[in-house]
């Protein structure tokens, strides 16, 4: 009686590829993470122009004793500023393919955006200062480069990503591009081949073409 032979052990080929998942990733990382990656650099080098002049400000490098001086137009100040770099930088790289053709609607919508995440910082520091009273220069830095920093960028992000240079604008480069392929596959000629072949294959179909007999071979003499 022969030896029984243990069952091979499974292998990972009887375990279905991660293709899904690598292609769900691919998803991803086209669909949100390459954005927010690029977001976040042009948002830290933005980051760190907003606290440095808020802090040059505040300490009187720019004069003493002017509302430029104080908490909240520090902020201001620095955070405008800000702002129009970070327009530049998200124009240009991190949303280059959805840049809009009217940019100073672009530009309009962005700064609206912009100022809403401005004021959560700000709605954070006076809290913090005005309220809580909590006045150094540190609890300043906390309560509007902390807690208003990643609260504001959440809120940028979603409607810059999703408004000012959504998929659906239709000034959109992206939106475009689409457009004039769908009239290009629309308004497109069909290739001259294709109706003489569709011809030969009519006729190819008859009874001559087959090779069996015609009317004229069945009629009788």
């Amino acid at each position: 009686m022969p030896d029984h032979e243990p069952d091979p052990e499974p292998s990972h080929a009887n375990f279905p590829a991660p293709a899904g998942l690598r292609s769900a990733l691919a998803r991803a990382w086209d669909g949100l993470l390459a954005y927010l990656v690029k977001f976040g650099v042009v948002g830290l080098i933005g980051l760190v122009i907003d606290v440095a002049l808020f802090n040059l400000l505040r300490i009187g490098v720019f004069g003493d004793d002017h509302w430029a001086q104080s908490a909240i137009g520090a902020k201001t100040i620095s955070t405008s500023v800000a702002i129009v770099f970070n327009w530049l930088g998200n124009r240009y790289w991190t949303f280059r393919n959805h840049r809009r053709k009217n940019y100073l609607r672009e530009f309009g919508e962005y700064v609206v955006v912009s100022l809403g995440g401005m004021a959560i910082a700000l709605g954070c520091l006076w809290i913090s200062h005005h309220w809580l009273g909590y006045t150094s220069l540190v609890a300043d830095n906390i309560a509007t480069n902390v807690v208003g920093l990643a609260l504001g960028t959440a809120f940028r992000f979603v409607l810059y990503r999703y408004w000012v240079f959504g998929h659906h604008r239709a000034d959109g480069l992206s939106n475009r591009d689409r457009v004039e392929e769908a009239q290009r596959t629309l308004f497109e000629e069909p290739p001259t081949g294709a109706g003489t072949d569709a011809a030969g294959g009519r006729g190819g179909g008859g009874p001559d073409a087959a090779g069996g007999p015609g009317p004229a071979a069945l009629s009788p003499r």
